[in-house]
């Protein structure tokens, strides 16, 4: 068995663009659930809108990068508005189900046919990234060592852009939470009738959370955009929401770090798992003969899933949270 090999891949994963991209889900998640306390199952909507912003601005209507980027956050931020003006007034639930059927209607638009001339349909968009390329200071042929692992000089780049955008927004959620605005949210998720009686506007409260968690999500569908240099509708999946909430439980909710931690170390756990299994599945006497290759990738995901559990019965504020910070008003 080759750990160094083992560990050089999970490495590659723990700061690698995946654990940006859910990072940055995450940090949105946490402004809505872990600080306010709104149900958001379709966080992935608002990468979708954020992603397609740029490649249909770009593509389509042959606009410059930035438009595209800052057309991909208004878009984001419309979403926010169109789903939480009939439901922010409600029970927490019709929010739950807007958003995650919000989510999945737009990736079925996306990838119809009848829409193949804006989005692409299933082929999707490529080739909008020429001028975000030139930026890149690193050989895109070249591969550079760090932490001991290699990146391809396209790839560093977008780590470090990435990580610094990640940075950036943890130091504006750090500041907004431990302002007056922030103690209005925390009061919100507690109890809202006690803030209302406190004459505190609590839809314009949510609202305002739930506009700029979106808007954090649009920001990690730029991302990806820009970093993979594809967009696809399919990849945009209700799955890829719940493995935000994965990161964000795992490292912690309603911590300023946990969603960062938790998406790092949430890629690290899988990869770690993904490697182990191959190996030991692998050759002609295969350690555990009973698991075939083809099964490996749910497998892995069923070894997380049960890590996760345990950690839900022994530590439910997760790796570095605060358990009152959890203990939610039912």
């Amino acid at each position: 068995m080759d750990i160094l090999a083992l560990l050089r891949d999970a490495v590659a994963q723990l700061v690698g663009p995946s654990a940006i991209f859910y990072a940055l889900l995450a940090i949105g998640l946490n402004l809505h659930f872990g600080y306010t306390g709104l149900l958001n199952f379709g966080q992935i909507g608002f990468a979708l809108v954020g992603g397609y912003g740029v490649g249909i601005m770009v593509i389509t209507y042959n606009q410059p990068l930035w438009v595209g980027v800052l057309v991909g956050l208004a878009l984001a931020a419309l979403l926010a508005l169109l789903l939480g003006i009939p439901t922010l007034r409600l029970r927490a639930d019709y929010l739950a189900i807007v958003t995650i059927a919000s989510s999945e209607i737009l990736r079925l638009v996306f990838r119809s046919t009848a829409s193949s001339s804006i989005t692409g349909s299933t082929r999707g968009l490529f080739g909008y990234t020429e001028s975000f390329a030139k930026l890149n200071p690193f050989d895109p042929g070249k591969r550079y060592t760090l932490l001991g692992v290699g990146f391809q000089g396209t790839t560093l780049f977008s780590m470090l852009w990435g990580w610094t955008l990640v940075l950036l927004l943890c130091l504006l959620v750090f500041a907004l939470v431990r302002s007056p605005w922030g103690r209005v949210l925390k009061a919100v998720r507690e109890d809202e009738d006690a803030a209302r009686s406190l004459g505190k506007n609590v839809f314009v409260y949510k609202m305002q959370a739930l506009v700029l968690g979106g808007v954090i999500g649009g920001a990690g569908g730029v991302f990806n955009a820009l970093d993979t240099q594809s967009l696809n509708p399919d990849f945009y999946s209700t799955a890829q929401t719940f493995y935000a909430y994965a990161a964000l439980i795992l490292g912690g909710a309603a911590t300023v770090l946990g969603p960062v931690a938790g998406a790092m170390l949430f890629w690290f756990l899988l990869s770690l798992s993904d490697g182990l299994l191959r190996q030991l599945t692998s050759g002609d006497n295969p350690v555990i003969g009973f698991i075939s290759d083809q099964q490996v990738g749910a497998v892995r995901f069923i070894l997380v899933g049960i890590f996760l559990a345990l950690l839900m019965v022994f530590r439910p504020q997760g790796v570095f949270g605060n358990k009152r910070e959890v203990q939610l008003d039912a």
